[in-house]
């Protein structure tokens, strides 16, 4: 039992040995690493803390874009060494100094990490820099075509934050860029119609806060525009409609009137009708009968020609 309880015992004071080791290797490291923030354009030197006389320093700088730079000073030859580096990156030396980096306005090629190794009669020494390069935005402020204004703050780093003033509701959208900029684009949309407004736009970046104010929404213009698109579709919609009246009394006018007829039957004969057309004709045959059978009678009677008529 007394074994097992032992063992529990180191393995504690193991565990805690090693997690107090961790935690001050962790604050060493913390303490030789720094955070630097710099804006575009701004130049800045860093320096790197040792002890005893210097016998090699050594810079190397790891940027988010681009090569690996490095930059080698040997205090034996006071020649430095350098490899794929800017022009706006160098050494510079001061009287009772250590050679120190110098950053000539910074861009944003070259936000990452710099660390500089030394050796010394006294031993190594590190110290390690994260740079983060910020950039202003410029400011633009316009009307659009419905006269509501628009703010644009155009490639900025970190983006920037937008406001108006007076308060109303607005849009916003951002474009990001490859080279890590970002472009904030904010509409105001509460601009009223019956007076001109004065708006202003406010710019808030780490970089420095701007602002700038214009003038939109002229109530006159609006409403000058919107009589005028309505006049333009009135007059648009008459003369359609008139075209469409003058093009069906076209189509319609040169077209002549036609009564239907009835349809056309066919006479119907019968043997009535035959029979009725017949007779006038048989009655009149029956009278010239009679007529010359009187007359024939009366000749012979006489014993005259019958080529000759009484009375003649």
């Amino acid at each position: 039992m007394k074994a097992g309880t032992n063992m529990k015992i180191a393995g504690k004071t193991v565990y805690v040995f090693v997690l107090l080791t961790i935690i001050m290797v962790m604050r060493l490291a913390g303490h030789n690493s720094s955070s630097l923030v710099m804006t575009v354009g701004n130049s800045s030197v860093l320096n790197c803390s040792f002890k005893g006389n210097i016998t090699l320093l050594k810079w190397t700088i790891t940027p988010k874009a681009g090569g690996l730079c490095t930059l080698v000073y040997r205090a034996d030859t006071k020649k430095t060494h350098r490899t794929t580096c800017s022009d706006n990156i160098n050494l510079i030396f001061t009287a009772d100094l250590p050679p120190a980096l110098e950053i000539r306005q910074v861009g944003l090629a070259q936000e990452g990490n710099y660390s500089c190794d030394v050796a010394s009669a006294e031993g190594n020494f590190h110290k390690r820099y994260h740079l983060t390069v910020q950039a202003p935005p410029r400011l633009s402020l316009s009307c659009d075509e419905q006269g509501s204004p628009v703010c644009e703050a155009a490639a900025g780093k970190p983006p920037a934050q937008l406001s108006w003033a007076p308060e109303g509701s607005s849009t916003a959208e951002e474009r990001c860029h490859d080279n890590g900029t970002v472009t904030v684009l904010s509409k105001f949309t509460a601009c009223s119609t019956r007076v001109t407004n004065v708006t202003t736009c406010m710019v808030s970046h780490p970089a420095g806060n701007q602002s700038q104010s214009i003038a939109c929404c002229p109530s006159e213009k609006i409403v000058t525009n919107v009589f005028l698109y309505a006049c333009i579709i009135t007059c648009v919609l008459i003369i359609i409609t008139l075209l469409a009246v003058i093009y069906y009394f076209k189509l319609h006018g040169n077209r002549p009137c036609h009564k239907t007829k009835p349809p056309e039957i066919a006479p119907v004969h019968s043997q009535q009708d035959d029979t009725m057309e017949v007779e006038p004709y048989t009655t009149y045959v029956q009278k010239e009968n009679v007529i010359y059978n009187s007359v024939s009678d009366l000749t012979v009677g006489q014993d005259l020609p019958q080529d000759s008529c009484p009375g003649t």
